[in-house]
């Protein structure tokens, strides 16, 4: 496995320091790009230590209370999007994440991997990480089409339909590019650390089938459960 040092970190930055220069030049601010790189830093070298600590306590009260933290974010950022105010949203968006998501974890956790103890945090955050996040973007998606659909006076069935094709189609794109057009980041890192292509290969499959299921159903509860709303706003 390669070793990535700070020295390594500081040259990868290189590019992304000319692209802030480039953005700058042509859109005249950087605050949101520079924003975005300074938390992504922050953010990741914040979690490299929380994980350690989380892995050396094997608590799975420890699990139970950072999958909450992490469905609850996924759940508040995902409404960013939408032209609603999030509150009003937000019991929708973490009931159709929580189900959709909770189910795939669970059901490729124990039904697939079997992981033992359920709560071995090595397994179950990563792979929550994967369902919560895509089932955000998923939910995101398609309730910012849904409205947009709305307001071109769309009936909720038809703009129901197109929202959840939109949604969709990043996720499809993905299954159809995977292995032609890029290799993705859990394939590339378990090759990186040595394992046998075939097998890092069967592990992405996995991971496609979560996320493909996991998006789909989250974004599917997520519209259903907005027609309830959208109908109390009309009255």
């Amino acid at each position: 496995m390669y070793q990535i040092t700070l020295v390594d970190i500081v040259v990868a930055f290189i590019p992304v320091l000319a692209t802030v220069i480039i953005i700058g030049y042509w859109s005249q601010s950087i605050k949101s790009a520079s924003v975005a790189i300074s938390r992504m830093l922050i953010q990741l070298l914040l979690i490299g230590y929380a994980l350690n600590f989380i892995f050396d306590s094997n608590s799975q009260w420890i699990i139970l209370l950072v999958l909450m933290f992490m469905l609850i974010a996924a759940s508040w950022i995902g409404l960013n999007a939408l032209p609603v105010n999030p509150r009003s949203l937000f019991i929708y968006s973490f009931s159709a994440i929580a189900c959709g998501g909770g189910l795939i974890l669970v059901f490729i956790s124990q039904g697939v991997l079997h992981v033992d103890p359920w709560y071995q945090p090595q397994v179950m955050i990563p792979i929550a990480g994967m369902i919560f996040s895509n089932s955000m973007n998923a939910v995101s998606l398609a309730g910012e089409r849904l409205y947009s659909e709305l307001d071109h006076n769309q009936d909720y069935s038809r703009a129901r339909n197109i929202a959840f094709q939109a949604a969709m189609i990043p996720v499809i794109n993905s299954l159809l590019a995977v292995g032609l057009v890029s290799l993705p980041g859990m394939m590339t890192g378990q090759i990186l650390a040595g394992t046998p292509p075939t097998i890092a290969a069967r592990y992405q499959i996995i991971v496609m089938c979560m996320i493909f299921s996991s998006a789909g159903i989250s974004s599917a509860l997520f519209l259903s459960l907005l027609k309830y709303q959208i109908q109390n706003r009309s009255q």
